[in-house]
């Protein structure tokens, strides 16, 4: 039994056939639908599939009078679950202290575990905490057996990015009866025509960093604490505490010992908010408390993150606005290094190009352009800057040694490789000769931003940041205190400011040295909680919230990113232009509401009275003082979405059933001409 692989002449890793007692059957694609023995499936073909197995269970009870029109109960405080079945209920739940299945038998089929009666009493309590009558109603059968649980709850679909041809349907969590159905027609779709067709990422494997999906202790810790907290009410910043600083970058300690509270996104640790009380670092997991661990007493972060609890405004709010205003008002320092960074180089680097990004970038070396990734359909698979290298001799990590053309890209960290795989796969389907590298261990990335930026910079770094001599959209390499770095001129916080990428061994005496120079001009520390209030004010998108793989560059207000006045084939541009001469069907458009009231995304978007969309993404902006909420809106009676028609509606946005009167913008509400990144305040 097993999978064989074969190379193909391009040195992709592809499938060939499956290998059974009664021989080979030639396929060139695979299932693996294998629930909690996908792990032995995915290793037939070196592919690494991230889940656990778990004893799961549930009981049900003797017939109970008059129970028979009782919906479904799900209670979330007690983390049980009550389902009709005929007279009687079926109960189970989600418990903190789960059985693993160690070692999974491969001669195990159809059967079922001894019920443990102490792990299962717990739920029983809860049930009939809710449903007194069960305390006298007795147990008729009972049902545990495997099940596989994943990091996050969801299951694991897509294309493996190890091997093509071989796709993942697994790690169904429990809810394989619910699911089965549209994720199966989504797989069919991904398999025949290579994406799916609903924006299907939350469920995609590449939602995880090839570095975690075989990490033991990482997938047993997260697949634990999602399981745990299941039934947990979904808070808006709440963060996980198993499988935390795996990835870390050379800024960690310092930025730890400055009050930084991090987040997690792709394993990696990133400044969420920097803390005025003192520093909060993620202590070990401790299973809440589960399987003999000490739960820990005096958990600093735990604490920060558990004052969030809540819909209302977070009560470090007041803090991130510091962040925020001192960025507008002055300068603020963001670590960025979690972000992808890869070069392209090769023969084809430029062809690649040009066929991989929606905006022309065959520019000038020393050019950096603002671009999207699309599919087939013309959906964002991804946006990202890309910047054209000089080329040079010497290999350095900030610049591998090429010949022809070479292209230095940025990506969001949290879709590193979701990115990845999207360009590796394009390039092996195009059979470019081309190179994809990942340096994104290697360098780190520091963002200074704000009116002082420059004043503070040309202190550190030796060159000439004016506005001719360092453009917005440009990269030098520079020195900065001394170390060689890669500045480019850049903002996602809409202000005049500079990235820079620095080899790892150099972020700290850089960052020191920026820090330093930005004491007497109000430099401060920041981090991702500013930037999604400061990006969302100028109208900077996000990747995966109000751009997604179903959202084109048309409906998102992105046509300035796509090369369609140029006669340049790119992936996607068919579509756009079928799109563009039918009209945009639903259009991205921005809300503001003048009433303090907090908002997060999925909220309902009112116009004249009809619901015609829902907000994608929402924050508060400090600088214009309002909450500003991004979403999708489609005219009801089904024609094009015109800019008239956006403009003349009456919206309101509706929060956990109150509605509150917005104004709509086609353009930003913060700087719409785009005078501060240009350095005119």
């Amino acid at each position: 039994m097993g999978i064989r692989v074969r190379t193909d002449d391009f040195g992709v890793r592809r499938v060939a056939a499956v290998e059974t007692e009664h021989g080979a059957v030639q396929t060139p694609c695979v299932v693996n639908c294998a629930g909690v023995w996908a792990d032995a499936v995915g290793r037939m073909a070196g592919v690494k599939v991230p889940l656990v197995a778990m004893h799961h269970a549930y009981v049900v009870t003797e017939r109970i009078e008059g129970i028979q029109n009782m919906p479904n109960v799900r209670d979330h405080d007690a983390s049980v679950y009550l389902r009709l079945q005929g007279d009687a209920l079926s109960v189970g739940g989600y418990e903190p202290n789960p059985i693993f299945w160690e070692e999974v038998s491969d001669k195990f089929a159809f059967g079922l575990f001894d019920l443990d009666w102490d792990v299962f009493t717990q739920h029983i309590e809860g049930a009939v905490n809710r449903v007194p009558v069960l305390e006298k109603t007795g147990v008729k059968s009972t049902v545990c057996g495997p099940e596989s649980f994943t990091p996050d709850h969801k299951p694991l679909m897509g294309e493996a990015p190890e091997l093509r041809g071989f796709f993942l349907g697994c790690g169904f969590n429990s809810a394989g009866m619910m699911l089965g159905g549209g994720c199966g027609q989504e797989l069919a779709h991904w398999i025949v025509h290579g994406r799916p067709e609903k924006d299907m990422y939350g469920y995609d494997i590449r939602r995880f960093h090839h570095s975690l999906t075989d990490h033991r202790r990482w997938i047993r810790e997260r697949s634990h604490e999602s399981y745990a907290k299941n039934y947990a009410v979904v808070f808006p910043h709440d963060e996980p505490l198993a499988g935390r600083n795996m990835r870390t970058d050379p800024l960690h300690e310092e930025l730890l010992a400055r009050g930084c509270v991090f987040q997690e996104r792709h394993g990696w640790e990133r400044p969420g908010w920097f803390n005025p009380g003192g520093a909060a670092p993620v202590l070990p997991y401790d299973y809440y408390g589960a399987y003999g661990h000490q739960a820990h007493q005096d958990h600093a972060y735990n604490q920060l993150l558990g004052a969030e609890y809540t819909f209302d405004f977070p009560p470090h709010h007041e803090v991130i606005r510091q962040e925020c205003l001192a960025c507008r008002g002055a300068a603020a320092v963001f670590d960025m290094s979690y972000f992808g960074k890869f070069y392209l180089v090769g023969v084809d680097a430029r062809k690649a190009a040009d066929w991989l990004f929606s905006a022309d970038v065959s520019r000038p070396p020393g050019s950096t352009v603002y671009t999207c990734m699309l599919n087939a359909r013309g959906g964002t698979e991804s946006d990202l800057t890309v910047s054209r290298l000089a080329p040079g001799p010497e290999a350095s990590p900030l610049a591998p040694a090429f010949e022809g053309d070479a292209f230095y890209l940025a990506v969001g960290g949290a879709v590193a490789q979701h990115n990845w795989s999207h360009i590796t796969s394009v390039l092996q389907d195009q059979q470019f000769r081309c190179q994809l590298i990942d340096s994104s261990e290697d360098l780190g990335m520091i963002s200074i931003q704000g009116p002082a930026s420059r004043a503070i910079l040309q202190e550190v770094l030796d060159a000439d940041l004016s506005n001719e001599a360092f453009p917005f959209s440009t990269h030098k390499l520079v020195r900065a205190a001394g170390h060689l770095v890669r500045a480019m001129r850049l903002s996602f916080v809409g202000e005049l400011g500079w990235e820079l990428h620095i080899p790892g061994p150099s972020c700290v005496p850089v960052y020191q040295a920026v820090m330093a120079a930005g004491a007497k001009h109000g430099l401060v520390n920041a981090g991702y909680r500013a930037i999604d209030s400061l990006s969302i004010e100028k109208g900077y998108r996000h990747w995966h919230a109000d751009l997604r793989p179903d959202d084109s560059p048309l409906e998102a207000g992105l046509a300035f990113t796509c090369k369609l006045k140029s006669t340049i084939p790119f992936l996607g541009r068919e579509a756009l232009q079928r799109q563009r001469a039918a009209g945009l069907r639903r259009r991205l458009v921005c809300f503001t509401v003048d009433e303090k009231v907090p908002m997060f995304g999925l909220e309902a978007i009112w116009r004249d009275g009809q619901v015609v969309g829902h907000v994608r993404r929402a924050d508060f902006g400090f600088t214009i003082d309002k909450t500003i909420a991004y979403g999708y809106i489609r005219d009801p009676s089904g024609g094009p979405v015109s800019p008239d028609f956006v403009k003349s509606g009456d919206y309101s946005l509706e929060r956990m059933g109150v509605t509150y009167p917005a104004q709509a913008h086609l353009k930003s509400p913060f700087d719409p001409d785009n005078k501060r990144v240009k350095g005119i305040y």
